[in-house]
């Protein structure tokens, strides 16, 4: 049996057959009547051998069967690069958060958002940029995802004049204007009336600007969620709330003080709101429900109530790393990555540098760790055997 070789090409979705002569110098050029192809490289060319001799249907068929699956793919593979690399920066600066705070270089303590990168990921690419994000004390994920530079948040955490506020603001108080991010809050629950200001003023002065507040799941029996949530409704407010349910609040189970299976979700019929839950480790799901939400607020339909469920993969802060007992941690999720799905993700839509990721991950020594949890973006930051409870 004779072969044939075809060369595919990606960017146009077509095949080319050429015949294999060993590249020799009297082939250069190669035989009459073969059509040229871009580039040279293996990140250009994909080669296909197949019997020779089919006919043109097959040909069609193989050439079909190459092309990337776009099914069901309504966020599109700019989007989803987009989303990925927000949560790949994301991790990388948190655990670099987290090295330069067991070096000592980290004034004050943090507050970590390992493990929940796709709900800061998947909210900030589905905004507009004029539109407002405010956030609790763990913000550097939400000021990050709105464009913020990395050297300015890691600057502003080691109180350096390069960072974001020239080092007056620290880690729980992470503000940039410019970018959308309007500051991180300490006080539990405090921003939430003042996230339903700025869409006051938003409503107030046309502009279609939305507000959208994080916060955790311990503040929902705060009086100010509950104020924030009445007023909001009443004054139709293009503002969105966000629950980032990790089910801990500090060391406390949030089940065990919460009367309610939800904490967000099933209080939200209390102000005509519609309940929403969402797989916070999935950015694709969040961040459809977040285009949804956005719609709805720009056009004047009220505010939205999120609870993303997820889980952090550290403790409260750096100060106390929370070692819970092995049998209170398995009570909770397991330790997914942000979105463990990307993986299969990257393979069914064929996105651009998942073969390169998983080749940078194999000569840093990781091996084929984090194909189904995440956990290999990044090597393991070394420090005290407790950092790796809750």
């Amino acid at each position: 049996m004779v072969f044939a070789l075809e060369t595919y090409c990606p960017a146009t979705g077509r095949l080319f057959r050429r015949p294999h002569r060993g590249g020799g110098r009297r082939h250069r050029r190669g035989a009459e009547g073969d059509q040229p192809v871009s580039g040279r490289g293996t990140a250009d060319l994909r080669q296909i051998l197949k019997p020779r001799g089919g006919n043109l249907g097959k040909r069609h068929r193989t050439a079909e069967a190459a092309k990337p699956d776009l099914a069901n793919d309504d966020i599109g593979e700019e989007t989803r690069l987009a989303l990925w690399r927000s949560q790949l920066e994301i991790r990388h600066v948190e655990k670099r958060a987290h090295d330069l705070f067991l070096q000592n270089l980290v004034k004050g303590t943090v507050h970590l958002s390992l493990g929940q990168e796709a709900i800061a990921a998947g909210f900030a690419v589905a905004m507009e940029k004029g539109d407002y994000s405010f956030c609790t004390y763990r913000g550097h994920a939400h000021t990050l995802a709105r464009g913020a530079p990395m050297s300015g948040v890691l600057g502003e955490l080691m109180a350096r004049e390069c960072g974001l506020l020239n080092g007056k603001g620290g880690s729980m108080h992470l503000t940039s204007v410019e970018h959308g991010a309007m500051g991180s809050y300490a006080i539990i629950g405090a921003h939430l009336p003042i996230a339903m200001g700025a869409a006051w003023s938003a409503q107030y002065r046309g502009t279609e600007q939305v507000s959208v507040c994080f916060f955790g799941d311990g503040t929902t029996n705060i009086g100010a969620f509950h104020e924030a949530l009445n007023m909001a409704q009443v004054w139709k407010l293009p503002v969105i709330f966000v629950c980032e349910n990790n089910l801990y609040m500090e060391y406390t189970p949030i089940g065990d003080v919460t009367a309610v299976e939800h904490p967000a979700a099933d209080r939200a019929s209390a102000y005509g709101m519609e309940s929403i839950i969402v797989d916070g480790n999935d950015a694709d799901a969040v961040y459809r429900v977040a285009q949804t939400a956005y719609a709805k607020a720009r056009s004047g339909g009220g505010p939205s109530l999120i609870e993303a469920k997820t889980y952090r993969h550290s403790g409260h802060s750096r100060g106390r790393p929370g070692h819970l007992p092995a049998g209170r941690r398995s009570q909770g999720m397991a330790r997914p990555g942000p979105d463990p799905g990307l993986p299969a993700k990257a393979a069914r839509f064929r996105l651009r540098g998942s073969r390169d990721r998983r080749h940078r991950r194999r000569r840093a020594g990781g091996g084929r760790r984090g194909d189904g949890d995440g956990q290999g973006l990044a090597p393991a930051a070394a420090g005290n055997p407790r950092d790796r409870g809750l």
